[in-house]
């Protein structure tokens, strides 16, 4: 088995199995293997704590810890018979530890609000950390929705620097035998003020919103030869891009967007992603540029 493994985080909550289930999913479409993680971080020294109270509850975090792992792994066995699957227990603080483990991944699944039976452990917070720092692409499992739609998402916000994250959404498009569709979000408002206090159209929004559409095509027109068993459709809509995404995602098997270092939009990319993260539907894809 070449292609590279799909890492899942639990904490042993039904949010983050219901994670690894999507990752036992996905690791039998990429015909890769899945490796389950786990981190416990034991907690700060308290008071007078003394030594022998403190092993009790560091014993009682790894043997959650462990119990989480054996519990995903029988879940993603239960989702995919026969699929490889390694289970590796992590030390350290659990949001950099977590996100680490993706390193030479093809991806790394967490769940967006990790309950666990011991904070230490939970990941609610590790999701956002690792959406924001992770150096593979970073998949947070919502609620899914019981069918399946045959799409794929992707925003794209900055045209120029988006390779990486179009790459990724073709490449799941192409594997789901599924339609890719493209959202570009304009920025421009829809109305002014004019002097005299009324609302009228917004002076070169159609100029603008023509244009943004015409680039988005050419920018497709590229990846439609590479990937040309993909039927691809675009839009480009008014407003906030994260409320177009969410949108999208109840549409959508799973939604892409990219994190870029910079940003040359009215709405940040941490904006974005964090509506997409806190609203979204359905599973979330970040990828990161270059």
């Amino acid at each position: 088995m070449t292609a590279k493994p799909i890492v899942a985080g639990t904490d042993g909550s039904e949010e983050s199995l219901r994670a690894v289930g999507w990752a036992a999913r996905q690791a039998v479409l990429h015909g890769a293997g899945l490796r389950i993680v786990s981190a416990a971080a034991l907690p700060p020294v308290i008071g007078f704590q003394v030594r022998p109270e403190r092993d009790v509850v560091a014993r009682l975090i790894r043997t959650e810890r462990d119990r989480a792992l054996a519990v995903a792994a029988a879940r993603a066995a239960e989702m995919a018979p026969g699929l490889l699957i390694d289970t590796d227990p992590l030390a350290g603080r659990p949001a950099q530890a977590v996100t680490d483990s993706g390193s030479g991944a093809s991806m790394l699944v967490l769940g967006s609000r990790g309950i666990g039976a011991f904070s230490a452990m939970a990941l609610g917070s590790v999701s956002w950390y690792a959406a924001a720092h992770a150096s593979c692409p970073v998949v947070v499992v919502r609620d899914e929705t019981a069918g399946v739609h045959r799409q794929v998402g992707i925003g794209v916000g900055d045209l120029d620097h988006c390779a990486n994250s179009l790459t990724f959404a073709f490449e799941e498009a192409a594997l789901r035998k599924a339609g890719l569709m493209a959202i570009h979000a304009s920025h421009v408002p829809q109305f002014g003020i004019s002097r005299a206090g009324t609302a009228s159209p917004a002076p070169g929004a159609d100029a603008v919103e023509t244009e943004a559409a015409r680039q988005l095509e050419r920018l497709l027109d590229k990846w439609r030869k590479k990937y040309p068993d993909v039927p691809v459709s675009q839009d480009v809509v008014r407003g906030h891009p994260g409320r177009a995404l969410v949108g999208l995602s109840a549409r959508a098997d799973l939604v892409v967007i990219g994190r870029h270092a910079r940003h040359c939009g009215l709405q940040g990319p941490g904006s974005v992603r964090h509506a997409v993260l806190n609203h979204a539907l359905g599973p979330i894809a970040v990828v990161p540029s270059s």
